[in-house]
């Protein structure tokens, strides 16, 4: 039994090695990830896990019950044989991440593909593999089975096996001792060849998984260091700047960027020779630029004529503005089989996501060209950081929340929109500025999860009175990027608005790090640039608020170090309120 027992342990290795080919091929990558199944999908898995039970019937051991040797290869089979074998593996793992169809279809070809091979437990055999695919199917769980549940589970399926061989396989002293020999090895061989099909399984899912996140967190940091310098647009200075930060991130030979003329920056191998390669691409080449492609291209096909130009081959992006291309990327490398499908995804992101911040400088630019200066200047802050921050983080909600994802969309549209609608407007109501206000903090909460805690305070009365746009908010959002930004935990914002006998009240108080006392009072007289801002926001917030209402409408400001910050406003009421 023992010897056995080894030696269908080392038919296992064919049944892993098969295994591992098989997760190569996309439908079973797909099956892997998804919850449900087509109908196509379903009818291939059928098929290749049907022929998986064949070929575990294939590497079995057929065995004489009447002289008790055991054949090395199975083909066909004496009255008096039956095959101690490993073909509910592949029944199982069908169930397992199929679901209960996969598993049955399954069964029912590797069954009838037994029962065709004669020997008293053909029946009882091709019946124990559908029964196998129906027990595994109950047990669906996608890719979620833990190791152990699938060696019980295969364990469970021969186990059902050996009793329906004594139930139904004739005659029964043949089938008794069948069982005795087979029984216990198979019941073990076969639990564990199902654990290590799902391990092998689970490892091509985690490495995926994996690379997928280093590619991730890659972009992102390229998209962290490139972003204060495409904030200048494209040009010699930015692009040199970008191509170092891509060069060292990709480990490329030399990374180029190019606007539709010429070359504005080279940093890598290749320096000397690129000015006289030029552009170094042909009309084909440079119009597939234009249509958006990426283009892999090599030394001969790129024209590189310099002798001794050590650059192999180019992977050329577009670069994009207003799905226009205004320019290229141009990523080297010593040969193409450097060129791997994860470093062309990389690429291909970065094309998109060095386009988007090229979009993003040109919004400011012409934001910080526009008329109406000081609507304008309150509409610069907001700033790129806080767009891209607050969609990753609905981009990390849209599968484990969806309906906080879309409540966050919802809250970012009118936050966006408000900000467009200041143009058109010179007063707001007090009602409407909280709204937007609120909409911004939501977006604030859910990036600082369960960090942040806002406090309202309003009296609903004292939301009909009219106020400039875009005057609470930027206070609020100073509380936020300069008060609370470097806690850790236990970040508070209160928001105050009520009726007084003379004016309406409002204010905003924070518990972040404070500051002195003669710096609070600069704040709001004059722009004070910092490292994180320029000071213009509150400085124009308290502008406005003066020339319309008075002097009395000041912004009141209260700090301390290490306790917090209040800024206060009271607008007046008019003589008939």
């Amino acid at each position: 039994m023992f010897e056995l027992l080894i030696t269908m342990v080392e038919r296992l290795g064919i049944i892993v090695t098969i295994a591992f080919i098989l997760t190569r091929f996309q439908f079973f990558r797909d099956m892997i990830y998804q919850e449900k199944l087509s109908k196509r999908q379903q009818f291939t898995a059928i098929v290749f896990f049907g022929f998986f039970g064949i070929i575990g019937t294939y590497t079995g051991l057929s065995l004489d019950t009447e002289s008790l040797q055991f054949n090395r290869w199975t083909s066909g089979l004496a009255t008096d044989e039956a095959i101690a074998n490993s073909r509910v593996i592949g029944v199982v793992l069908a169930g397992l991440l199929g679901g209960y169809k996969v598993g049955i279809g399954a069964g029912l070809i590797a069954g009838l593909h037994r029962f065709t091979l004669g020997g008293f437990t053909a029946l009882s055999c091709g019946l124990a593999a559908i029964i196998a695919g129906i027990v595994s199917g109950a047990f669906h769980r996608n890719n979620h089975v833990r190791l152990s549940s699938a060696f019980f589970i295969g364990a469970l399926a021969e186990t059902l096996q050996m009793l329906v061989i004594l139930l139904i396989s004739r005659p029964f002293e043949q089938a008794r001792t069948l069982v005795e020999i087979i029984g216990l090895p198979m019941i073990l061989a076969n639990g564990i060849g199902s654990a290590l099909f799902l391990l092998i399984i689970k490892s091509v899912v985690n490495e995926e998984e994996k690379a997928g996140a280093i590619q991730a967190q890659k972009t992102l940091r390229i998209a962290d260091k490139t972003l204060a310098h495409l904030r200048n647009g494209l040009n010699p200075d930015s692009a040199k700047a970008v191509c170092h930060i891509l060069h060292n991130e990709i480990k490329t030979s030399a990374v180029a960027m190019t606007d539709l003329k010429e070359i504005l920056a080279h940093v890598g191998l290749g320096y000397d020779h690129h000015r006289a390669e030029n552009l170094i691409q042909t009309q084909i080449t440079m119009d597939a630029i234009k249509q958006g492609e990426i283009v892999i291209a090599n030394q001969r096909s790129i024209h590189c004529r310099v002798e001794g130009c050590p650059l192999g081959a180019v992977v050329i992006a577009p670069l994009k503005q207003r799905d226009t291309t205004i320019g290229t990327l141009k990523f080297y490398f010593a040969t193409e089989k450097e060129i791997t499908n994860v470093t062309m995804e990389v690429i291909t992101g970065l094309s998109s996501l060095l386009s988007s911040q090229l979009e993003i400088a040109e919004a400011d630019k012409a934001r910080q060209l526009a008329k109406e200066a000081e609507i304008k200047a309150l509409q610069a802050q907001i700033s790129p950081h806080f767009l891209f921050n607050t969609l990753n983080t609905i981009v990390s909600l849209v599968r484990i929340d969806p309906a906080k994802a879309r409540k966050l969309l919802v809250s970012l549209s009118h936050y966006l929109r408000q900000n467009l609608n200041v143009t058109t407007h010179t007063m707001t109501s007090l009602e409407q500025e909280l709204k937007h206000v609120k909409a911004y903090l939501e977006l604030e909460e859910a990036r600082f999860a369960d960090k942040l805690e806002v406090i309202y305070e309003i009296d609903p009365g004292a939301l009909l009175k009219y106020i400039p746009p875009l005057t609470l908010q930027p206070i609020v959002e100073n509380a936020i990027k300069h008060g609370i930004k470097n806690k850790e935990s236990d970040c508070r914002i209160k928001i105050t608005i009520k009726k007084c006998k003379r004016a309406t009240y409002v204010k905003v108080e924070d518990n972040g790090h404070g500051m002195d006392s003669l710096r609070a009072s600069q704040i709001g007289k004059s722009p004070i640039p910092s490292d994180t801002g320029t000071g213009l926001a509150l400085y124009n917030v308290n502008r406005r608020l003066t020339m319309m209402f008075g002097e009395d409408a000041e912004l009141k400001i209260k700090s301390q170090q290490d306790t917090g910050t209040e800024i206060a406003f009271s607008i007046p009421y008019d003589g008939d309120e």
